[in-house]
């Protein structure tokens, strides 16, 4: 068994999108789902360039992928590297690909200078909170996530 860690091309984008209603549906929320392929392609691959993505494949096939963007930290006044989303097919997880591609981004994150590597995970989901600990990754409890979305963001805005 080959593993393969590749950044991510604009012929991946099925495969994106597919990982991601996979990852909606194991994390019970595919009805919030509503990207779609080409507004992947937009923000993937456009002008403008909303976040990156490595595709992790077994033996030359796309099994699962991250995709990621910077954050910045005012108090280190260097950027961070956010891990959005992280997903390996079911049918091939303790292949070791999870960890190939949080290698990858850990070294990524080292080379672009960033004082820190960051995501967030669904408190229920404990198969990835142990695979996180095992990675030495630690929780930040005093932390809660805060989020503006749909009209309460409008509504915000428009004042």
């Amino acid at each position: 068994m080959a593993l393969n860690i590749r950044p991510a091309t604009v012929d991946d984008v099925p495969h994106v999108f597919r990982f991601i209603c996979e990852l909606a549906e194991y994390e019970k929320l595919r009805h919030e789902v509503k990207a779609n392929e080409a507004a992947l392609r937009e923000q993937l691959f456009g002008a403008t360039r909303g976040a990156e993505v490595l595709i992790g494949e077994i033996d030359g096939v796309p099994r699962g992928f991250a995709l990621f963007f910077h954050s910045f930290s005012t108090f280190e006044g260097k950027r961070g590297l956010y891990l959005e989303d992280l997903y390996v097919e079911v049918n091939s997880r303790g292949s070791g690909l999870g960890k190939a591609l949080l290698v990858r981004l850990a070294k990524l994150a080292v080379e672009r200078g960033c004082a820190r590597f960051e995501w967030s995970v669904l408190d229920w989901n404990e198969p990835a909170l142990k695979f996180y600990r095992s990675v030495g990754a630690r929780p930040m409890s005093e932390w809660t996530v805060q989020r503006l979305d749909g009209d309460a963001l409008a509504r915000l805005a428009a004042q």
